[in-house]
Parts: structure tokens; C-alpha cells; sequence
């Protein structure tokens, strides 16, 4: 699972994904839970839109609202908990109620991005995080589902599938914990992602990139 990447900057978005970056908006180098970055939606006539979400389909900005307006409505203490919603598992997606309404309603949106990061304990019991990246490219395409809240702001989250026996995202996480990865979509299909009109064709697209066109190594931050 995928809590942290590194979105492109906006010279890539111009030369890579051919879109410009929305008027104004700057954003980090590395982006966690919450953190902004750019988005590509399906504009509607054959093109690309640039708008910029935050990273998590429901914010814990959103969770508190939620939680505030159902204690003013009952009077009783909030009972929703904060959660994550950085990923959404492919296989349960349209279960999840987080995930459901914008997976059956095709908001399928492409995240630019030029690594992502994710913890080895191969050396021992702390953790060495990976910086993962396809071989030979600049930037490339994670899949992922958007939300447009009242606001008008957008969020986002990064689908993800299972990767037992991947020999790069097999090796990621706790030797005892469940083998997932994001799906990249090649360049090449990420109008056809951004296009998907049904979920039924959208599952064609939940697949694991190749390891062998992966690139992964210790990036340069601390041990944790």
C-alpha cells in the first residue's frame, strides 16, 4: 500500500502528460495523508483536465465535519473513527463506502508521479524505505478514483492490487503483512483509463506492473 509519493512538478506535467498545471497551485516534493498535489480527470471531449486534490479520498478535515455535524444532529457522541483512505483495494472497492459511489460512477483519475515509497525489513526489525519508480521514465501514471466535495476542492486515492510473488513489491511491508501495489497504467492506455466509462472495463486495468521495468532502491531519508 502506497501512503506517500512523489507527484511530478510542472515542467513534467507540460512535457510528460501534456496538461498545465492549475493557475496558482504549488505543491511538495513528497506528498502524504492530506498533502495537495495535481490530478488528471477525463475532461469530457477527448482531453485532459489538471486540477489539484488532496491526497486521501476522505480527509480528516472531513471526518471531523462529519463527526461534529452528527453530534449537533444527535446530541450523542461521534462515532466515526479516523481512517485512511490513501488506497483502495481493487477487489473491494465497490463494496467499501468510501470507495463505492465514485468507482460505480466512473471517477477514474490518472496521478502524475515520478516515484512512490514504501518500507523494507529485509536488514531487520526497522524499516529502510524504497524509492520505486519504472525504469527508463521520466514520470509515469498511478490509477487512482477522484471525489468533488461542496467546497468545490477534490480529493483522491491510489487504487491498489495484491502482489504476492512480485519479486520488487513482494519484498515491501512486513515479511507478515499482505503484498499489495499501486497500478501504474502505461502511457500508452492513460486516455482509455481516464475515458472508462463502466467499471467492468475499469477491472481491466487492475493489473501489477512488470517487475523487471521497475527500479527500486534505499531513498535518502532516515531509517525509521
Amino acid at each position: 500500500m502506497c501512503t506517500n509519493y512523489a507527484p511530478v512538478q510542472p515542467q513534467l506535467l507540460r512535457d510528460v502528460f501534456l496538461v498545465e498545471p492549475p493557475e496558482g497551485a504549488e505543491w511538495a516534493s513528497h506528498v502524504c495523508r492530506d498533502g495537495a498535489a495535481p490530478i488528471l480527470l477525463h475532461d469530457g471531449d477527448g482531453g485532459r483536465d489538471c486540477v489539484m486534490g488532496t491526497f486521501g479520498l476522505v480527509s480528516r478535515e472531513e471526518i471531523k465535519r462529519r463527526n461534529k455535524e452528527m453530534e449537533k444532529r444527535t446530541g450523542q457522541p461521534p462515532k466515526l473513527k479516523d481512517y485512511a483512505t490513501m488506497n483502495a483495494r481493487s477487489e473491494g472497492v465497490a463494496e467499501r463506502a468510501a470507495f463505492k459511489g465514485p468507482w460505480r460512477n466512473a471517477q477514474y483519475c490518472l496521478i502524475p508521479a515520478v516515484a512512490f515509497d514504501e518500507p523494507n525489513y529485509e536488514a531487520g526489525p526497522k524499516c529502510v524505505w524504497y524509492r520505486i519508480r519504472p525504469a527508463g521514465e521520466p514520470a509515469f501514471g498511478i490509477a487512482g478514483l477522484w471525489q468533488r466535495w461542496p467546497n468545490d476542492t477534490f480529493s483522491f486515492t491510489m487504487l491498489t492490487v495484491n502482489a504476492e510473488g512480485h519479486s520488487v513489491m513482494g519484498r515491501m511491508h512486513k515479511p507478515a503483512d499482505e503484498k499489495r501495489s499501486i497500478v501504474l497504467v502505461p502511457p500508452t492506455q492513460w486516455d482509455d483509463w481516464l475515458q472508462c466509462d463502466n467499471p467492468d472495463l475499469a477491472r481491466t486495468f487492475m493489473t501489477l506492473y512488470p517487475a523487471e521495468k521497475m527500479l527500486a532502491a534505499p531513498a535518502l531519508r532516515l531509517v525509521e
